[in-house]
């Protein structure tokens, strides 16, 4: 709960900035502007900011917990050296198990998580084709409205079913019983080796749709006269006609809200039949006697029993929670240009998950032992793997999947501003018209034939940068390409260094709670010395 609230705390502003990017971008923009609702000079700023966000949130984290651990008496404590302590407590006859490493161990782990990775993006290659295929479906469909809106119902559907993959998937992992594994030295060996491999299942359980619809949707399916076909017979989609990023936030939404409002709700649910059963049942079985055992027993007694009544926990419960919380903040900084909302539901959702938890763990669920933590353990790499991770997407985002740079580099190279030197209108006016190439009809494949009613049709534009004559990509498609690649090494060369620099600007511990220490070193020191001095 320390490290929840902290999180909470911060994600307020990321949240606040993130709702103004979006309202600008519904405000500012008019309706023949709808590219530009996510593809502003915004986008990249709020990028920027995120980036900056996640190191000052570790940093912050960092002292809030040096804090925590000093008030707690942990400052200074040794995980290693207590596991030790009661290992030798309980069986004097202990033996010390030595570091080890397995390379042959590591390389089947490695292959086994290759294969897992294999079989998500095979799921994801199955959610492309039912993309594909209910797209077709829903043009063919007896309703107008589906009809006009086959694709973004495709999108949709798509979403859903992508969200039931993440689930399946998830008790699937859970059924295969990945305990943590006992070959392990320490306990904390175990839970940490334990974490990488789960973290990684989820984190591209995910995400593999999203990388697949941010990077590689509507890049691979050809072009008119050429299109890729999944079995010979259906073209692969096409991005939404205002740009990929736009089916990105639609993914991204709804799978942060169906996970968000589902999860919670599951969450609390199970455990409260669950209680409620397991309460029933007692009353049911021992009601002759219950006010018999009330006088018999103390009140301390009392208090075990019930606590015995409420659902069972065990040493790994805390796990599914903290995974929970990296996934929302994988969420809400790895994909953020594409999403700004993406803080703001990740901010309410924790504003009821923190009482929802502290309801679960206190009224019904048993108590856990306590163990003592003076960290969140191998979650704090997670989130710093994570915050690179969000350089690096937000970085790709902005530079392939939006149309962010082809935009500047219409404005400052062909633009009516620069052509005639007029400043009287939008310097982006002409944009689309420019990013559309020009196809003769005449060299359609033969399965995209026109109707007799449309064979005077002997032109069609498409979303593209290439030649007329042969196709090939034209002079200005790579220009563009040049300015995305400068804009990827720029961005994330500025990311970094400012991620560097607010690293170095906040101190990980505070002075006050290094002073404290230093001085209780300094009085014991004093008072050892003084003792040796007069014995």
């Amino acid at each position: 709960f320390a490290w929840l609230s902290w999180y909470t705390y911060l994600l307020f502003p990321a949240a606040v900035l993130g709702l103004t990017l979006f309202l600008y971008g519904i405000f500012y923009f008019d309706s023949s502007q709808v590219t530009h609702l996510l593809d502003n000079e915004g986008t990249v700023a709020f990028a920027l900011f995120m980036a900056l966000w996640a190191t000052v949130f570790l940093e912050l984290w960092k002292r809030q917990r040096a804090a925590v651990a000093s008030g707690w008496e942990l400052y200074g404590w040794d995980e290693e050296e207590e596991e030790l302590a009661l290992h030798l407590i309980n069986n004097p006859k202990y033996k010390l198990q030595e570091h080890q490493h397995s390379y042959v161990r590591s390389t089947i782990v490695l292959l086994l998580v290759m294969l897992m990775i294999t079989v998500l993006i095979g799921i994801t290659h199955a959610l492309v084709i039912y993309r594909v295929v209910a797209t077709v479906i829903f043009t063919q469909s007896d309703s107008e409205f589906i009809q006009i809106w086959a694709d973004t119902v495709a999108v949709i559907t798509g979403a859903v079913l992508h969200y039931i993959t993440i689930v399946i998937m998830t008790k699937v992992q859970s059924a295969a019983g990945w305990a943590p594994p006992q070959t392990s030295r320490t306990f904390s060996q175990r839970e940490n080796n334990f974490t990488v491999k789960i973290f990684t299942f989820q984190f591209f359980t995910h995400f593999s749709s999203l990388i697949y619809i941010a990077f590689f949707l509507g890049r691979i399916n050809g072009r008119p006269g050429n299109y890729v076909r999944v079995a010979g017979k259906w073209r692969l989609e096409e991005c939404h006609p205002s740009g990929c990023i736009t089916d990105l936030f639609i993914q991204m939404f709804i799978i942060m809200v169906l996970k968000q409002t589902l999860s919670n709700f599951v969450e609390y649910l199970s455990p409260w039949i669950r209680y409620k059963f397991r309460k029933s049942h007692a009353n049911a079985k021992g009601q002759g006697k219950a006010h018999v055992e009330e006088e018999a027993v103390d009140s301390c007694t009392k208090q075990w029993l019930r606590n015995y009544e409420l659902d069972e926990v065990n040493i790994f419960s805390l796990f599914d929670e903290f995974l929970e919380m990296m996934i929302q903040y994988s969420f809400t900084t790895i994909f953020v240009a594409a999403f700004p909302l993406a803080p703001l539901l990740a901010f309410l959702n924790n504003l009821i998950e923190i009482p929802l938890d502290t309801i679960k763990m206190v009224r019904l669920q048993r108590r856990m032992v306590p163990r003592r933590a003076k960290d969140i353990g191998i979650w704090l790499q997670v989130l710093e793997a994570i915050g690179i991770l969000a350089v690096i997407g937000n970085g790709l985002v902005i530079a392939i999947t939006s149309d962010f740079i082809p935009m500047q580099v219409y404005k400052y190279t062909n633009s009516p501003c620069v052509l005639q030197n007029r400043t009287d209108i939008d310097c982006l006016t002409g944009y689309v018209n420019n990013s559309l190439s020009l196809f003769h009809v005449r060299d359609f494949e033969w399965q995209m034939k026109l109707p007799d009613s449309k064979r005077e049709i002997t032109e069609c534009r498409y979303r593209d940068y290439r030649n007329a004559d042969d196709y090939s990509y034209s002079v200005q498609f790579w220009h563009i390409f040049a300015a995305r690649l400068a804009f990827l090494i720029l961005f994330e060369h500025v990311a970094l260094c400012i991620k560097l620099i607010a690293a170095w600007y906040v101190p990980d511990i505070s002075m006050a709670v290094k002073n404290k220490h230093l001085k209780q070193k300094y009085d014991r020191l004093k008072g050892e010395l003084s003792s040796a001095s007069i014995g």
